[in-house]
């Protein structure tokens, strides 16, 4: 298709804009002229059949189309001189597309244009009526008015679906950021305390040593292994890889980042409490990510502290509770991180908010530190 054919192209919409023009003023034009005791006369007839035909145009040629229905105009005008409509609605409908689809000050010289011009003919002299005037000047400004309010609530309707794309943006560029805090954290410091481990265990320890480097290996593929889920959502629209995604981790591998936890060196104890059911793919991973982040920090930062993790399910919500007695020599004073304080923490917190949960962390009195979070989690609801 050439250019030139392309421009004139017209919507389903522009068609039934011109057919109900047309029918619409027909049908005023039929009635004015019955009641005056006469048919409609022909050429009025086609020319307001032409001018909505025009209308398929408005939206690539607007103003070509108004002058065009303006002049059409004339031809009723004069055929009908005492019972003509003062503001055809093909007329109405070729100011507005200019309005709309204008510039500012081409829109604003049209709708001062079409109100004299609109009133050729009326009254059966080419000269205008006063009345006519100031009819056509009222029906233009409602036309225009309309076309004015039309562009600005669709500016807003653009404005904030641009705002909200980027919102979505910025929250998927922290979700994927504490995702990816979240597995370097975890696995780098886990897969650095069992290196350590086999080394020190290798001389007088081999089955101790060959532990270490099973777990580590396991960590090393489980870290590749969410990393590259991490970054196919960066991938997105490229070609698909043919081995479907591997699910999210959840409640179920809280025990496999507990035993992680115990061949790095940190006692951990896992308690369950309550009925077990399945929770919702989202609820399941931000309790596994708030586990895992809890132990790591307790690594990084308790010394040879104890750990324990208690996950309790209730009614209505399940809760998880992350405790260690900070056991071994005191960590300098910026080691800890304050409630509120540290990018785990505020991942944590944000993937608790997500979910409509609460979060706690802070410095337990007889030492050490406590992360509690509580998520509502019906049982009702869909699971992992």
């Amino acid at each position: 298709m050439n250019k030139g054919t392309d421009t004139l192209r017209w919507t389903r919409n522009d068609a039934l804009v011109a057919l109900g023009a047309a029918a619409a003023d027909l049908l005023g034009f039929s009635l004015a002229t019955q009641s005056e005791g006469m048919p409609l006369p022909v050429p009025a007839a086609c020319a307001l059949v032409a001018a909505a035909l025009c209308l398929l145009a408005r939206r690539s040629h607007p103003v070509t189309v108004l002058a065009t229905v303006l002049l059409l105009g004339v031809v009723p005008n004069l055929a009908i001189p005492d019972a003509s409509p003062r503001f055809p609605l093909g007329l109405a409908a070729a100011l507005y597309a200019v309005v709309r689809f204008g510039r500012p000050a081409v829109a604003a010289a049209s709708v001062v244009l079409t109100v004299p011009l609109a009133s050729l003919g009326q009254g059966g002299t080419l000269v205008p009526a006063g009345w006519s005037v100031v009819a056509n000047a009222t029906a233009a400004t409602l036309v225009a008015a309309a076309a004015v309010v039309v562009n600005r609530w669709q500016r807003e309707v653009a404005a904030n679906h641009a705002l909200q794309a980027e919102r979505a943006v910025a929250e998927e560029r922290r979700r994927i950021a504490r995702e990816l805090h979240d597995i370097v954290a975890h696995h780098i410091t886990a897969m650095q305390l069992m290196a350590g481990g086999a080394r020190a265990n290798l001389a007088h320890d081999t089955e101790a040593a060959r532990e270490a480097l099973v777990a580590l290996e396991d960590s090393g593929r489980i870290a590749l292994r969410e990393m590259r889920q991490l970054l196919d959502v960066l991938r997105a629209g490229e070609e698909a890889d043919e081995a479907p995604p591997a699910p999210q981790p959840g409640t179920a591998d809280l025990e496999r980042i507990v035993t992680e936890s115990r061949l790095a060196g940190t006692e951990t104890d896992f308690t369950v409490e309550g009925t077990v059911r399945p929770l919702p793919p989202s609820v399941g991973l931000t309790l596994f990510r708030i586990v895992q982040e809890a132990l790591t920090n307790t690594r990084k930062h308790a010394g040879q502290a104890r750990a324990q993790v208690r996950l309790t399910y209730r009614r209505d919500e399940v809760r998880v509770e992350v405790c260690d007695d900070g056991a071994g020599p005191p960590p300098p004073p910026a080691a800890r991180p304050a409630p509120g304080t540290g990018y785990g923490l505020i991942g944590m917190h944000e993937r608790v908010v997500l979910q409509g949960g609460t979060l706690e962390a802070a410095a337990r009195d007889g030492g050490g530190f406590r992360v509690a979070a509580r998520l509502p989690a019906p049982a009702d609801r869909g699971g992992e």
